[in-house]
């Protein structure tokens, strides 16, 4: 639901300027608010068909690779120390 997501907030976004615009009385931000809102409207349907696409896509199976297999590498061992340390005593 990414890009129906998207789509419906740029039609949001382009209701909340147009509510703006009308309450300021700007002029010059009508047609952006009204190309928002119409590019929302309009990518609303293109967005619900990318998304149903993406949802219904199968998996892809991982290739099997023909040849001989990589060795598996095994974990280090962990060191010991020799002999612990001093603890350390108060400093004067």
């Amino acid at each position: 639901m990414h890009y129906t997501k998207t789509a419906l907030l740029t039609f949001g976004a382009g209701l909340v300027l147009a509510l703006v615009v009308v309450a300021t009385e700007t002029q010059g931000l009508y047609r952006v608010a009204s190309a928002a809102m119409a590019l929302g409207i309009a990518a609303i349907p293109i967005g619900m068909a990318v998304d149903w696409r993406l949802a219904t896509r199968v998996p892809r199976r991982p290739s099997r690779r023909r040849g001989k297999p990589r060795p598996r590498r095994t974990a280090p061992a962990t060191r010991r120390r020799a002999r612990p340390r001093k603890p350390t005593g108060p400093n004067r």
